[in-house]
């Protein structure tokens, strides 16, 4: 004689799933229920121009109409931007090793240091000359270039 082909799993599955089925029957009858007590139905909840919720919607006569143009997304193009006039500095050289190539400026007004490599450098200097220079993001900060004694 043959087995059945109805294992022991097979029977858990099928209850589990008729079970889903009544406790979603019971759910629906209940909404039903609540709805015929309750004849407003959903209460919605509306967010005010403060950001704040609220049962009472918004008065369309306050809305603002945004045109999709005007919205900025990401960084404005260069062009867009204002340019700013590379300002000359003055500073004192810190310090400065030829043999590496590199050292650094004091900036007289703020007392900030800046890097300075030999390639931002217009004309020889050495450690304690006054010079000026302009500023340029690089990787890790502000770096001097065009560096020139006074």
């Amino acid at each position: 004689m043959a087995k059945s082909q109805v294992t022991f799993n097979k029977i858990e599955k099928e209850k589990k799933r008729l079970k889903k089925r009544e406790e979603k029957q019971k759910r629906k009858e209940a909404r039903r229920a609540e709805a015929k007590e309750n004849p407003q139905g959903i209460q919605f909840a509306y967010v005010d121009f403060n950001g704040n919720l609220t049962d009472t919607p918004p008065d369309p006569a306050l809305r603002e109409k945004i045109e999709a143009e005007s919205i900025e997304l990401g960084i404005p193009k260069k062009e867009d931007r204002e340019e700013e006039e590379p300002a000359n500095k003055e500073g004192k050289v810190s310090f400065f090793d030829h043999s590496k190539g590199f050292g650094f400026i004091i900036d007289s007004v703020n007392q900030e240091k800046y890097f300075v490599h030999v390639s931002g450098v217009l004309e020889p200097i050495e450690e304690n000359d006054k010079v000026t220079y302009e500023l340029e993001r690089g990787q890790k900060g502000m770096n001097a270039v065009r560096v020139k004694k006074i």
